[in-house]
């Protein structure tokens, strides 16, 4: 039964991080129409600001803060020069085109840092554990990163659906031509909505970092997998993807832990290791074609999310 919950609230650390990023993923495809397969460097980008700012600083936070700001100046950047260009053109223009993105920032990367993998090292405080139940002791770090990613998902809940400027993004997302029409600029719209899925997507390479080696490429395998949690979920639904990466995070996480033990009842332990994971992944993307054929507009529509 520990084991169980330990590995519930490890599934709902992965989930929300799978969140922030596909919230960003969402809300560019959702309202600006665009297949963005650079967002992953964004992801990159965020947790290699962070180890460079934590180490001028000596301040996770601090330097924590500055790498989202870098993050939105960056997004917002590359709005300007390069994506603002593509909305007139297809998908496949879309998608060639942020590639091409992707694999200068992996580049731009092994420039600026070198091809090394990078750790971040966590402050004291966070560097230990809470005694959630007795016998049951679970790291503070990865606590906080589900306090930071509820905070962050019903804050940007709030934004979307309570505040003038989500009126504004949800209206762009229905009919963009008509919120020109009312005269809001459209441009510096879609503008704020880039940098906002930045952000995002910085913030949650950012909580992965600690956790997990900051290398070139690191992006790439997790946006698979947030493309899975907003089809799912819906596309252009913020309510959408926080239920499915959540639904994706335990799937994959509990998954991975109980299923070695179970088929070791049927093969052998080497063997059973191996295929484990295999599975673990392969029921997330089941679980995908699963909603497709019952629900091909995904859980929660973008006109209810």
């Amino acid at each position: 039964m520990l084991l169980l919950i330990e590995q519930s609230l490890n599934g709902l650390q992965f989930g929300l991080l799978l969140f922030l990023l596909a919230a960003g993923l969402t809300l560019v495809f959702g309202i600006m129409d665009l297949v963005n397969l650079a967002h992953g460097s964004l992801y990159m980008m965020g947790a290699y600001f962070a180890a460079t700012f934590i180490t001028w600083t000596d301040s996770f936070v601090l330097g924590a803060v500055l790498a989202l700001g870098a993050a939105f100046l960056l997004g917002v950047a590359i709005e300007l020069v390069a994506v603002r260009t593509l909305y007139a053109r297809d998908h496949l223009d879309h998608v060639l085109a942020t590639f091409g993105l992707l694999l200068f920032f992996n580049e731009l990367v092994r420039l600026v840092w070198g091809p090394a993998g990078r750790t971040i090292q966590l402050p004291g405080i966070l560097n230990t554990s809470v005694e959630l139940l007795p016998g049951l002791s679970y790291p503070t770090y990865r606590l906080v990163v589900i306090l930071v990613g509820g905070l962050v998902a019903f804050g940007l809940y709030w934004l979307v659906a309570r505040t003038r400027t989500g009126m504004r993004i949800r209206a762009g997302a229905s009919d963009r031509e008509m919120v020109g029409a009312l005269g809001i600029d459209i441009r510096k719209l879609y503008t704020l909505v880039f940098g906002l899925g930045a952000v995002l997507a910085a913030l949650a390479g950012i909580m992965a970092a600690p956790i997990t080696t900051v290398s070139i490429g690191m992006g790439e395998r997790i946006l698979i997998v947030a493309f899975v949690v907003i089809v799912i979920g819906g596309i252009g639904s913020i309510r959408g993807a926080f239920v499915a990466a959540l639904m994706v995070g335990m799937i994959d996480t509990v998954g991975r832990a109980f299923l070695p033990e179970i088929l070791r009842g049927f093969m052998s332990v080497p063997a059973a290791n191996t295929l484990a994971p295999a599975l673990a992944s392969m029921l997330v993307y089941i679980l995908m074609a699963l909603i497709l054929f019952l629900r091909p507009q995904g859980l929660f529509p973008a006109r209810s999310g």
